[in-house]
């Protein structure tokens, strides 16, 4: 990385959410667009700390500062080498995956793991550590990270290689170590930028369960939509969808004509303001028995694009804007192979609250992640929508929090935005280890986040 003279960068007060779009805070947002910008804004943070941001998809509040700088690191986006011999490329932490397709695709490489959106930030995927549709084959995001360089508390700037502590506690870390400026990642070979999708209906939730126990093993990437509005017999009923990248010989004549292109498609943003209640268990309901009803009971081989099968939601800007002012939380937990009863519970549950979800999918875990603070470990995870609303819902969420706990399970820190802190220890083992290192590298607390203050991350161990 270049040296840089420090220099003064623009500031501004701001009102932030997550995208969930509850609890907003007020913050001085700052903007670097140089590495020494950004030395310069962790050093100016001021008493109430600063963490960094990338593009905001965070459900909660990880990535606001209440009183203090969120410090924006879209504005580092360069990426600066691709090695097609070594298959990794070389970018700064505040360029999006959206873009590493666009540049990556045409050579024949795609992202090692992508969750549902493929807007966000390089910096914000090794800081929440994510994982998609292929965790079971490939694990999290930072499993694919060479190295990375970090911006620590006093302004200094260190390189940090997989396998250390440092490396550990950042992946998955929230931003709470430092700000990650520029990252190596290894880079998944592929032949076109199609997918080879098979698709099938599950009864309910012990069918599903058996359809992916049996068959994951065959596939990258596998992943569930879930009724949770269906009762009784058909309570978890499903639509299961897994595939592989599809090879050059699967395309029709016209498609091997450009077979690495990626256009997806962009629809209408959803309105600015939408009212309050629009995501009724009626509406939610018709709309579930319509895409359960229209999935093919068994289908094979469809070919289908990147944005379709990976990130189908991307295609309507600011979709988190129908669930009206309110916003909504997004509840994802996982427990481990072995705990089946639980998630039977668990879902029995929501689906006798009538909770209006339109977006819930289950998916199986992999190996466990080396992230002190990564959310993966081996067993079954959720994924849930919820209207933030809805009467009664702190108190049912805390309720399955327990359950969760008491499995040996844990909630998904970047999507969290109302965990009691009491848990926080018993759902991840390495808790103290973090604090620990954080009180060692950081002790003024110059990275600090709202999510950090309502956990308790300052706590010494």
């Amino acid at each position: 990385m270049p040296a840089e003279t420090p220099t003064a960068t623009a500031a501004e007060n701001v009102s932030v959410t997550g995208w969930g779009r509850t609890a907003p805070s007020a913050a001085r947002l700052v903007r670097p667009r140089t590495y020494a910008e950004a030395v310069t804004a962790v050093r100016d943070c001021g008493p109430r700390g600063g963490i960094p941001r990338g593009l905001g998809r965070a459900y909660g509040d990880a990535a606001q500062n209440a009183g203090g700088a969120v410090i924006d690191l879209t504005g580092l986006d360069r990426i600066h080498v691709i090695d097609a011999a070594d298959g990794s490329v070389l970018c700064d932490a505040g360029v999006s995956l959206h873009r590493l397709m666009e540049v990556l695709l045409p050579l024949g490489w795609f992202v090692p793991v992508t969750p549902g959106t493929r807007y966000v930030t390089v910096g914000g995927a090794i800081g929440a550590d994510i994982h998609g549709k292929n965790h079971h084959v490939s694990g999290s995001f930072a499993r694919h990270v060479l190295s990375f360089e970090l911006l620590m508390a006093d302004g200094t700037i260190r390189t940090v290689e997989q396998g250390t502590d440092l490396f550990d506690a950042t992946a998955g870390g929230m931003g709470l170590t430092g700000v990650v400026l520029t990252a190596r990642i290894r880079l998944q070979p592929v032949g076109t930028s199609l997918m080879s999708v098979d698709t099938e209906r599950a009864a309910d939730l012990d069918d599903l369960m058996a359809r992916l126990t049996a068959g994951d093993h065959r596939y990258r990437y596998s992943v569930a939509w879930i009724d949770l509005l269906a009762r009784g017999a058909a309570t978890g009923r499903a639509v299961l969808t897994r595939g592989e990248h599809a090879p050059l010989d699967a395309l029709p004549a016209r498609a091997r004509r450009a077979p690495l292109a990626f256009r997806p498609p962009r629809l209408p943003a959803a309105p600015a303001f939408l009212p309050n209640g629009l995501l009724t268990r009626t509406t939610v309901g018709l709309f579930n028995e319509l895409w359960y009803r229209g999935a093919p009971r068994a289908r094979t081989g469809e070919l289908q694009s990147l944005s379709a099968f990976f990130h189908p939601l991307d295609g309507v800007p600011h979709w988190n804007r129908v669930y009206g002012r309110d916003g909504f939380v997004q509840y994802q937990f996982v427990v481990g192979y072995g705990q089946e009863d639980t998630l039977r519970r668990i879902v029995g549950r929501i689906s006798a609250r009538r909770c209006p979800s339109f977006l819930a999918v289950l998916k199986r875990f992999g190996d466990a992640d080396p992230g002190w603070l990564s959310f993966p470990r081996p067993g079954w995870t959720l994924a849930v929508d919820i209207p933030a609303g809805l009467p009664g819902l702190g108190a049912f969420l805390d309720e399955l929090d327990e359950e969760v706990a008491t499995a040996g399970g844990r909630v998904y820190l970047a999507k969290d935005s109302r965990l009691r802190p009491e848990l926080l220890s018993a759902m991840y083992p390495r808790l103290d280890d973090f604090r620990a290192l954080r009180a060692e590298l950081d002790p003024r607390g110059v990275f600090v986040s709202d999510l950090a203050r309502r956990l308790n991350f300052q706590e010494s161990p």
